[in-house]
């Protein structure tokens, strides 16, 4: 029997590779999901899923609907304090209680001098004018009393001004007293927001809200944060205490208004590594893309969008995450 040739050996056993691979294509199974780039941004991708892999993800999805006339907000952070009295500042429980209470006290012995010699000062204006009267005494010791009660009066008022500048006393912090909330609003933001409408306060993590209404309090600020701070006072103590920390919801001037405002559930927004949020759009049947949207509010588990979508459009509301792992881990 001839023995074959290198040759003869090296085209059968190419030939018994090629049917060995053309069998392992045909018995490989379809990918659950088909991935193509769209190119409407860098590395976006569109998401074909196969109807197994949509149960397997348990995707849901939901109409883009108006916000139902929710007014457009921004949410800043806040601070209860304690209201001033007679045109002080408002007291929070981060300041030098001990320094404040100090000072309270020396300000309020020295209105109580400066009330005694003004009390003294008009005794002797009385004394010096009955003498005038009975012929007794000199115009000059009269005027010079006259005088002394005018110095007294100021004194007495510079001293009231300037414990009044230090707001409700520091053992009368716990006691009842009227609440203010202090919003930080940064600088930048301070030309939209509406100073004149009510806002909403919640608490750190709450979701139950009260509302309050603007009250004029002191020009103060924050330098090192960029804010200025706007005053409100709340309709009720609502468990408030001094120095609590509270969101506060402003009320948006812009030009974005309710009526073009999109309400989608806040389960449907994704926040990327760099701050970027987005929403995975139903464009087809089982076909999924990401599209970029700006979050105006998120309350009550409701997002507020200001632009990013259309009405109509079907959002994923739940596997959003999933369809995120998914559209990176295939590239």
């Amino acid at each position: 029997m001839p023995v074959p040739s290198y040759a003869s050996r090296l085209a059968l056993m190419f030939a018994l590779g090629l049917a060995a691979c053309g069998q392992t294509s045909a018995d490989k199974p379809s990918p659950p999901a088909k991935v193509e780039a769209i190119g409407h941004e860098t590395e976006l991708m569109r998401l074909t899923l196969t109807p197994e892999a949509v149960q397997r993800l348990g995707l849901a999805t939901q109409v883009v609907s108006k916000a139902n006339g929710l007014a457009m907000s921004r949410t800043v952070p806040g601070e209860i304090v304690a209201a001033p009295r007679a045109g002080g500042l408002p007291v929070a429980a981060g300041a030098d209680l001990a320094g404040l209470a100090g000072s309270q006290a020396q300000r309020e012995a020295e209105v109580a001098r400066s009330s005694a010699d003004l009390k003294l000062a008009e005794a002797n204006l009385r004394r010096a004018s009955s003498l005038v009267d009975a012929e007794a005494g000199s115009i000059r010791a009269r005027d010079e009393a006259t005088q002394q009660v005018a110095a007294a009066r100021a004194a007495l008022a510079a001293a009231t001004a300037q414990r009044q500048a230090l707001g409700a006393s520091v053992a009368d912090l716990a006691d009842g007293g009227a609440l203010w909330v202090r919003a930080s609003v940064p600088a930048a933001d301070l030309a939209r927001v509406n100073r004149a409408a009510a806002v909403s306060i919640r608490p750190v993590g709450g979701t139950a809200s009260i509302m309050a209404r603007p009250v004029r309090g002191p020009a103060t600020a924050t330098p090192g944060a960029a804010s200025v701070d706007l005053y409100y006072a709340p309709a009720g103590r609502a468990n408030f205490r001094v120095g609590e920390r509270v969101l506060v919801d402003l009320a948006d001037r812009s030009a974005v208004s309710a009526a073009t405002a999109l309400d989608v559930p806040a389960s449907a927004i994704l926040t990327d590594i760099n701050g970027g949020e987005w929403v995975y759009v139903e464009t087809a049947p089982r076909s999924y893309e990401r599209r970029r949207v700006e979050v105006a509010r998120i309350t009550a588990g409701r997002a507020v969008l200001a632009r990013g979508l259309d009405a109509g459009a079907k959002v994923v509301t739940t596997g959003a995450a999933e369809l995120f792992g998914t559209e990176f881990g295939t590239k």
